[in-house]
């Protein structure tokens, strides 16, 4: 049986990691603990085969003065946990990064592709804090412990926060929505899950990009969330025609309409 510890008790990812992992009760046994204060480091971690790091600062309006907080969070925090878990004798550590690293927002009518050889650009606080943390866990990883760095892209599925909490609440109140044809790569949680019991199985290392397997549109996910929901939504091509005028001064209209993909 493997025995998995996640760190970072409130992350959406880890709570649904570990109820996923609960379907096979013979093959995984999971805790999770808080590392927003000390006591995480009493922990014993030598029970455990893998330490699964979600803990994070995100979906924050990044101000100046809060520099420092997104790198003692994201950065310095787990450096600290994967030095705890080596020396305790963890074999394999994975670590939640971002798509953000790469510093792309998508554009409206233009493709922006991502490959494993694009170089990290990051522009917020966010993503270089996720960034130097990879490069400071790189430093650590050897044959006996092995680092696994996911660097997804938005993912969604029920409850999920962040900005796929933002297009759900659209979703149910809006009656018309915008119809652009753009193309995101986005990250079903379940496959997520999926992916990291896959990984844990494989005793693999490395970075890894997972993604669904067909690219989504924003239009179309908005439509589908309406629909799931019992709610009628009216995707109007003339509303996307004009927002689309607006795409190149309005940087949000990039964000959430643009084409932001990684490769197959």
């Amino acid at each position: 049986m493997k025995k998995i510890l996640i760190t970072g008790k409130n992350s959406y990812v880890g709570q649904s990691l570990k109820r996923w992992l609960s379907y096979y009760p013979n093959g995984y046994s999971v805790d999770m603990i808080s590392v927003r204060d000390d006591i995480w480091k009493e922990k014993d971690f030598t029970d455990y085969d893998v330490v699964f790091h979600v803990a994070a600062m995100v979906h924050k309006k990044e101000k100046p003065e809060m520099e420092g907080l997104y790198f003692n969070v994201n950065r310095d925090l787990p450096i600290e946990v994967a030095k705890k878990a080596k020396s305790a004798g963890v074999e394999q550590f994975i670590f939640m990064s971002t798509m953000a690293i790469y510093g792309e927002e998508g554009k409206v009518e233009q493709k922006v592709l991502i490959t494993k050889e694009t170089r990290p650009n990051p522009k917020s606080f966010y993503g270089k804090s996720k960034l130097e943390a990879e490069y400071e866990l790189d430093k650590l990883s050897d044959d006996s412990f092995k680092l696994v760095i996911l660097r997804p892209p938005m993912i969604y599925g029920p409850a999920c926060p962040g900005n796929y909490a933002k297009l759900h609440t659209l979703a149910v109140k809006l009656p018309i929505f915008p119809l652009i044809d753009n193309y995101r790569s986005m990250l079903n949680i379940e496959k997520l899950c999926s992916y990291i019991k896959e990984y844990i199985d494989l005793k693999v290392e490395g970075i890894f990009f997972p993604q669904d397997d067909d690219y989504v549109s924003t239009s179309q996910l908005v439509k589908k969330i309406a629909e799931e929901n019992g709610k009628k939504i009216y995707l109007s091509k003339l509303m996307g025609r004009l927002i689309k005028l607006f795409s190149k001064r309005i940087k949000l209209i990039n964000k959430v309409f643009g084409n932001l993909i990684y490769e197959k």
